[in-house]
């Protein structure tokens, strides 16, 4: 961006000097990176770090915010990063960023340092002194707040999203951000919706969670905060796009109102259609790349399971043949997989305002339903399954395919769409070439989806086309019932009674190995009616058993 531009940017984010924001020339960081105690860059980040975190905007003039730049010395941002950690004792490397701006007509040079707040109970030291803010100048930490700070307590209900900004008014927010988190409270409590128009804002965004008693709360800002007012929430708030598209790399950056920009950057991202096409078939199935609602998903769990207090941005990395989704923090409960099949209902959150809000306008859900649907649409679409990479510690990176990974197995869900979804995301694990369970391999290859020996198993590679399936599955269930139903008539011809217990157990061995023990149940008792709606046989109750019977026999 050119000069005028990046300080319309800096003043839009930037625009006031307090507690969280210092601006500073320091033209030369040769000298003023770890220069002069209480007037260098380490001191300024202590004292920043020693509240509650902020901004230091280094090569622009106090006040004005006119650039003029600074010479970075040997300096890039990842050498001043770790140079910043091993000056500053105690300093959290978590949501310690350094931003780099380049005018483009003029060359000059503006950093922007993103400065975590202080982890509990330890200051933050840069000269071997802690430093406080006081006005517009800093000074060695009083000794009232080092007493508050060493006496932090504990608070595993501490929830930084729910936090009232006290600077921060209605004035604030983003008008056309509240007319679509009406929207979204509406398809929510389609109930309320009439009642709901002839709110005023004030009484919406209390109802809606996004306001408590009329204060503006963090939530109330990420989701439906003026970006101008991004600033107040004395955090980074950001989701950055990268684009590799071609051998090259672009994007941008989105902050707040995160109900608006979320769908913005949803409109950036390439999704089109494209074909699979069956073995000995002209006609294709055609899909969508991503599903729109699986992106949507993938940053809104983002922004409501972010973990804030480190100060981090949210990344989301578009590939040639995937999204990539990360945000700081861990699962807060369970693993991800525990959610595939939709039966885990979370009973906690790390951010319970803003999850609540963010449900009441329809962002996310909290049945846990948000991953088990986007694993549902991969299926019904014949494509990957989406990839939890859970190895970084206090990171989540969701990895969405857009695209075939092994061909057999797109071709597999197209011409088996009753598979499960059990079934489908085992398969996904060895297309991958990810281990999978003893018995799960057993099962698969009873079932003939897997070839090869382990470890070097494979999806199947003769896959049978679903219009081929049908005939097959029709002559099959055919000669099933026909082998059964003789059977049965033999036995009573025999017998003359026999009980639905004994009719399983006559039954049993003649039906598909791929059937559970409950559908075979469910299939013996099918076959049972329509022979009786034939007239071959007849039903009659013996005490609490189920007795079976020639229907002849009663003549």
């Amino acid at each position: 961006m050119t000069e005028q531009e990046l300080q319309r940017y800096l003043i839009r984010h930037y625009p006031k000097e307090d507690e969280a924001c210092e601006w500073k020339e320091f033209k030369n960081l040769k000298n003023d990176f770890n220069g002069h105690e209480k007037d260098d860059v380490i001191s300024y980040v202590s004292a920043l770090a020693n509240m509650e975190g902020g901004h230091l905007v280094v090569g622009v003039v106090d006040k004005t915010l006119e650039i003029v730049g600074t010479d970075t010395y040997n300096y890039d941002v990842q050498k001043a990063r770790l140079r910043l950690i091993s000056q500053c004792t105690n300093l959290p490397s978590e949501g310690l960023l350094v931003e780099e701006f380049i005018t483009s007509d003029t060359n000059k040079t503006v950093w922007v340092i993103h400065v975590p707040k202080h982890l509990k109970r330890q200051p933050v030291y840069a000269h071997n002194k802690a430093w406080q803010r006081l006005d517009d100048s800093l000074i060695e930490m009083t000794d009232s707040r080092r007493s508050a700070i060493l006496e932090e307590q504990d608070d595993a209900a501490f929830d930084w999203t729910a936090e009232v900004i006290d600077d921060a008014t209605t004035d604030d927010l983003e008008p056309a951000a509240i007319l679509k988190a009406r929207e979204g409270y509406k398809q929510r409590f389609p109930k309320l919706a009439k009642e709901c128009d002839g709110w005023s804002d004030k009484v919406f965004l209390d109802k809606a969670g996004l306001t408590v008693g009329g204060k503006v709360t963090r939530t109330t800002l990420l989701l439906v905060g003026k970006e101008t007012s991004a600033y107040k929430l004395n955090h980074i708030a950001q989701i950055v796009w990268k684009c590799f598209q071609d051998g090259q790399v672009f994007g941008d950056i989105y902050t707040i109102p995160f109900i608006l920009t979320t769908s913005e950057l949803l409109g950036r991202i390439r999704n089109y259609r494209f074909k699979i096409y069956p073995k000995n078939s002209l006609i294709p199935a055609e899909v969508w790349k991503y599903d729109t609602e699986s992106i949507l998903e993938g940053m809104h769990n983002s922004i409501a399971h972010q973990n804030y207090e480190k100060g981090a941005r949210i990344i989301v990395t578009e590939d040639k043949d995937s999204l990539k989704f990360q945000n700081d923090g861990t699962f807060f409960e369970g693993d991800y997989r525990q959610y595939i099949t939709g039966e885990k209902t979370p009973k906690s959150y790390r951010n319970p305002a803003l999850v609540k809000a963010m449900v009441n306008i329809k962002m996310i859900d909290t049945q846990g339903y948000g991953i088990h649907k986007m694993f549902v649409s991969q299926k019904e679409r014949f494509l990957p399954m989406p990839d939890y990479d859970l190895s970084t510690a206090d990171e989540v990176v969701l990895n969405l395919p857009g695209t075939i990974i092994d061909e057999n197995y797109s071709l597999m869900l197209l011409a088996n769409q009753d598979l499960s979804l059990t079934d489908a995301v085992l398969l996904d694990q060895v297309q991958k070439g990810k281990p999978i369970g003893s018995e799960a391999v057993a099962m698969l290859r009873k079932r003939k989806l897997i070839e090869g020996r382990l470890p070097h198993i494979y999806v199947a590679k003769d896959i049978a086309q679903a219009t081929d399936q049908k005939v097959e599955y029709s002559k099959h269930k055919g000669l099933e019932f026909k082998k059964c139903k003789a059977l049965l008539m033999e036995a009573l011809e025999d017998h003359h009674t026999l009980s639905r217990e004994e009719i399983d157990k006559l039954w049993w061995n003649l039906l598909p190995d791929t059937l559970s023990d409950k559908q075979k149940k469910a299939k013996v008792g099918n076959m049972l009616t329509k022979m009786r709606e034939e007239g071959d046989i007849v039903n009659t109750t013996v005490g609490n058993a189920s007795i079976w019977s020639l229907l002849k026999s009663e003549n």
